[in-house]
């Protein structure tokens, strides 16, 4: 007798399964309706602007969101933040889709493990949350290239964020691929999603006014049905609305609320308000100041939002961490790269933590909702492991013969455009570049974004992030950009290598390439050593004093930069990636090695300023 599946006899199945149901119904005496989850309830005209006011079915709703990235929380901890998220009174998740995370090479999607979008949006569905996705192209979100794909940067024509045919193409495929994921998680078709970001922040960069429009169609073309949003700042909001998208404002200060309400009111006229993003606190870069926003100063602008009339979302409600190389970077005046922690100074820490922020935003959603909140759930435990001390070094020059067979060029190629990984280029990671020089001299040239020289001639280039904001986003290409020259002539034949640090590069460097540290180490180089958990992993916090500038890897795992120019002087290292037993913990360090690599149980995130 074969299987009896419900694939080959789904009537019969169905009908066994109404009858069990039916059956609980009589002997429990509980109500069809009750069994049914809310938010598969009643699906028929969804979020909509009528009036002043949102409403849900036809009710009024207020929207009170909080931002949080799953791309930037271990998944482990993706039910934790979002059940903190649920306990301090907000109603809805808000979150970025990374092309480039999503995208890494043309053609090939990866939505696995902590990229598993579709995860995420069902989650917060699971704990009674509604969703606003904003699936850009283009994010900003203080990530390298504003979440553009760096392959994109091949074609020295590319104009990003227009109607450019490159660009629009890949846009297409992608959306393709991305919205056949996201069409069955919109509210219409039982799904939590109530509303869709267009781009982001359009109106401050503004380059071709048929671009919006286009990015708009692309969606609804592709299933989107649910109500579309614009989301501008100060700097951009005149001329960020579009057509058939509900405008929505970026602030931090009571200032800007009545000058932004004020305007959307002259072009919307009696349209919902919403404050996309209330920014709770800023992020950080490198040799600059912590940003702090004081809790009381937070409470009085929300409170101001709602007493306006207002939506809102909190922008960040959890920030998490810019872990391996995603960090993003700005260049006004000059360049300045993000850090690490992308804790935001936000509602929640990097690590998940309460601040005073939630309890006094807790307090004040509480008083609104007319219904006891949900309790808040315990804090996940911290540690300070033992110092780890590395035992086994190996140089960079000495790790180049154990690497992939460099590239051979008479000129100098730049990251995005080296014949690796299928064509698709360097993404991130450093270069090295490798000449031979005759004699001594001047050295001149284009180096993105920090190169350091060394005898025979060698060039090791960082990529330190890509600027995700501005009007330059174009001339983001990384490594060396053109000839590099020697007294006024140019350098040629070139070996070039890309050193892109995923976990397949350390699997060519078996325990016999290593070597004990020596007295005075060659750098830049790598350090091995252990920690060793006897009990479960607890969450913990990496100092490096001593050491200067480098990466850290954990079990594979690319915690991100650490740089002693600060401000932030730890990187956080959860739990949920730690075994018990034995670590493998690698650093690569570009010029000092400190003695060991030291925990803490608290992060430390450096002088701080207060934002205005």
């Amino acid at each position: 007798m074969g299987k009896w599946t419900l694939a080959r006899k789904p009537g019969r199945t169905l009908g066994v399964l109404l009858l069990l149901l039916l059956g609980l119904l009589v002997l429990r005496r509980l109500d069809w309706y009750r069994l049914v989850p809310v938010w598969l309830r009643n699906r028929q005209s969804g979020l909509q602007a009528n009036g002043p006011r949102f409403t849900l079915e036809d009710s009024t709703f207020w929207i009170l969101g909080g931002s949080m990235h799953y791309f930037r929380v271990p998944r482990e901890y993706w039910r934790d933040r979002l059940l903190k998220l649920k306990a301090c009174g907000l109603n809805t998740l808000t979150t970025y889709v990374p092309w480039n995370l999503h995208e890494p090479e043309r053609g090939k999607f990866d939505f696995s493990g902590n990229l598993d979008m579709e995860a995420f949006v069902l989650l917060a569905a699971e704990m009674g949350l509604w969703v606003i996705l904003r699936p850009g192209p283009y994010i900003c979100s203080e990530i390298d290239l504003g979440g553009l794909p760096s392959w994109l940067l091949q074609d020295s024509g590319m104009r990003l964020r227009t109607t450019y045919k490159g660009f629009t193409e890949a846009v297409d495929l992608y959306f393709d691929h991305l919205m056949a994921r996201v069409v069955p998680l919109q509210y219409k078709h039982g799904g939590p999603i109530i509303a869709v970001q267009v781009e982001n922040e359009y109106g401050s960069y503004n380059k071709d006014p048929a671009y919006m429009p286009y990015i708009k169609k692309a969606l609804e073309d592709r299933g989107i049905v649910e109500l579309l949003l614009t989301s501008d700042n100060k700097d951009g909001l005149q001329k960020g609305v579009l057509d058939g998208a509900l405008a929505t404002i970026n602030l931090q200060s009571q200032h800007e609320l009545q000058l932004l309400t004020n305007f959307l009111v002259s072009v919307q006229r009696v349209q919902p308000r919403m404050v996309m993003e209330y920014w709770t606190g800023w992020f950080d870069s490198w040799g600059g100041p912590h940003n702090i926003l004081d809790s009381s100063e937070v409470l009085k602008t929300v409170s101001a939002i709602l007493d306006a009339g207002s939506s809102i979302n909190l922008y960040m409600f959890h920030g998490g961490t810019n872990f391996g190389f995603i960090n993003g970077a700005m260049h006004f005046h000059e360049y300045k790269s993000d850090v690490t922690s992308y804790d935001y100074d936000a509602v929640l820490t990097e690590a998940g933590d309460y601040t005073a922020k939630y309890f006094k935003l807790r307090d004040f959603f509480g008083s609104l909702s007319g219904v006891p909140l949900p309790p808040q759930p315990s804090l996940l435990p911290k540690i300070a492991y033992e110092p780890v001390r590395p035992n086994l070094y190996l140089s960079l020059w000495d790790a180049l013969q154990h690497m992939e067979e460099p590239v051979s060029s008479e000129k100098p190629v730049n990251m995005e455009n080296l014949p690796v990984n299928d064509g698709n280029g360097q993404s991130f990671g450093y270069t090295l570049y490798e000449t031979t020089i005759a004699s001594s001299g001047v050295l001149s040239g284009l180096v993105r974004d920090r190169g350091q020289g060394y005898t025979r001639l060698r060039i090791l280039v960082e990529n330190r992030g890509r600027v995700n904001y501005g009007d330059n986003i174009d001339d983001q290409r990384k490594g060396l950009i053109g000839n590099i020259y020697l007294n006024d002539a140019p350098l040629k034949k070139f070996r070039i290598y890309s050193l892109d640090m995923r976990k397949s590069f350390f699997q060519r460097f078996s325990v016999d390439k290593w070597s004990p540290i020596p007295e005075a180490p060659t750098f830049p180089a790598f350090f091995l050593g252990a920690l060793s958990i006897s009990l479960s992993p607890f969450d913990t916090f990496m100092k490096l004093e001593g050491w200067e500038k480098g990466v850290v890897f954990i079990n594979g795992q690319n915690l991100g930069r650490y740089w002693n120019i600060g401000p932030q002087e730890t990187l956080y290292l959860p739990g949920a990636w730690l075994d018990q037993g034995i670590n493998q913990v690698i650093v690569f360090e570009e010029r000092m090695a400190g003695p060991a690599i030291q925990f803490t149980e608290t992060p430390h995130l450096g002088r701080s300023q207060y934002l205005d």
